[in-house]
């Protein structure tokens, strides 16, 4: 059974740092695009974050960048996400995903796979 499995979410006030963790099994994802999204209540998932098979291209929304890094272990078949300087806006649960290409996540187009959600809750 494949599975995407996020955690490290969790509760932190604004300004604060949190690193969230996408474990996969089941098979390899070393040769797939990862990418983190998010979806508040009422609001459309969005892509904050992509990475490609290598770890050497990466997207972000313009809402996080300097803020938010991806990054990749395919030995670990895991891919992080670090939040720094956390806002109340960032509230959201956060999913991965597998895709294709980088392209397809931020398009959000033939993602096969996808986590569970971990939460994340900024205060101000």
């Amino acid at each position: 059974q494949v599975q995407l499995v996020e955690s490290g979410g969790g509760l932190v006030q604004a300004g604060g740092s949190l690193r969230l963790s996408c474990a996969a099994s089941g098979r390899t994802f070393s040769s797939d695009a990862m990418g983190w999204f998010r979806q508040a209540p009422g609001q459309e998932r969005e892509c904050v974050a992509a990475i490609s098979w290598s770890g050497k291209s990466t997207v972000y929304a313009d809402s996080v960048k300097g803020r938010f890094t991806i990054s990749r272990d395919n030995a670990k078949n895991t891919v992080y996400l670090q939040m720094n300087s956390l806002k109340p806006e960032d509230t959201a649960v956060y999913y991965c995903a597998a895709g294709p290409y980088v392209a397809a996540i931020t398009g959000k187009e033939r993602l096969d796979y996808w986590g569970q959600g971990t939460q994340v809750t900024v205060s101000s």
